[in-house]
Formats: structure tokens, C-alpha cells, sequence
């Protein structure tokens, strides 16, 4: 923890859009309201170090990840398993589809990896594989639109509901690291 709040790794591929910037800076308020402290590298913490390593430092000083997948890459026509020849794989049409940064996918796995609860957003569009799919990482993963004019996702009542198991799971982490290893 941090005097600020529980230290969560929030994790999402620069903006490129206004709409896109606003939901993060939406989305760290909301997170400073419910008492968790968003770090971010290249944002938040610096590191010299190789990106990778960085990660897991700061990952290592973390509660929980929370990964942002917004749209990076347009696919207008494309094709996966493209030529196939293997009976139960068949080849699955791209076109118009939004793909996000591969590092949507590695943090994550990473976090997974020690055990850290994981909360995946992913922007309406962006292809469900990898650990977007969802279950991967065993808890609902919700899906935004920034394009529509209703009224902002985070004051939705699915936000309202779904954060909060992750946020229970974020802080008994955060009870747990500061119990000893063995208690006498």
C-alpha cells in the first residue's frame, strides 16, 4: 500500500483519441474514490530499466492490474488461419475488426502469473483472443462503447457492480502481503 492508497498496475496503450483520454482520466478517479492508487509506467513511475522488468518491479509492488484494451489497429480485410489444411481449424474472416496493443496480453499474464487480481476492460470492437477471451482470466470482462451518446459506461450499473469483487480481491492481496509468512 501506498499513503496515497492500495498500489494497483493500470495498464492501457496510450489514447489517440479524446474519448479514449477522458475514460482513463474517468476511470483513475473512480479508482482514487473507491481507495486504490493507479500506477502506470511511463506515467506514473519511471523506470531506466528494460521495459519487461520494469513491469514486474512495478507489478511487484502492486495489488491487482487493472488492463485497459482500447482499439489500436484497424483491420479492414484480413484473415486468420488463412490456407489451412487441417480439418478442425478453419479460416475465420478479420474484416472490420479492431485489434489492441499486444501489451493487453502480457501484462496480464503476467499479473496471472503471481497472482494478482485481474480486471480486463475491453472497447467495443476489439477482437476477443488471447486473454481477452473471455473467462481466461476467470472474472466477467466488460466491454465499453465510447462511441455511444448514452450516458458515460462508468455510471452504468454493470460498472458499479463489477469492479467491486475485483476491489475486494485487490485489498485481501493487499492484507494478506502484510500478514508474516507464518503466523506463531
Amino acid at each position: 500500500m501506498t499513503g496515497f492508497g492500495v498500489s494497483i498496475f493500470m495498464s492501457y496503450p496510450k489514447p489517440y483519441n479524446s474519448r479514449q483520454r477522458q475514460f482513463v482520466s474517468d476511470v483513475v478517479s473512480d479508482l482514487r474514490g473507491r481507495g486504490l492508487m493507479p500506477r502506470t509506467l511511463g506515467v506514473t513511475d519511471y523506470d531506466t530499466d528494460a521495459p519487461l522488468k520494469a513491469i514486474r518491479r512495478l507489478m511487484s509492488e502492486s495489488y491487482g492490474l487493472l488492463t485497459i484494451a482500447f482499439r489500436r489497429a484497424y483491420v479492414e480485410r484480413g484473415t486468420a488461419n488463412i490456407r489451412t489444411d487441417l480439418e478442425n481449424i478453419r479460416e475465420q474472416s478479420l474484416d472490420d475488426t479492431w485489434l489492441t496493443t499486444p501489451w493487453a496480453h502480457i501484462e496480464p499474464a503476467m499479473a496471472f502469473q503471481i497472482g494478482l487480481p485481474i480486471l480486463i476492460l475491453r472497447e467495443q470492437g476489439v477482437r476477443a483472443d488471447g486473454v481477452l477471451e473471455k473467462g481466461v482470466v476467470g472474472l466477467y470482462m466488460p466491454e465499453f462503447d465510447l462511441h455511444s451518446h448514452e450516458e458515460s459506461y462508468l455510471k452504468s450499473p454493470e460498472w458499479q457492480q463489477i469492479p467491486g469483487k475485483w476491489e475486494r480481491q485487490v485489498k485481501a492481496v493487499a492484507d494478506r502481503r502484510s500478514e508474516p509468512p507464518v503466523l506463531y
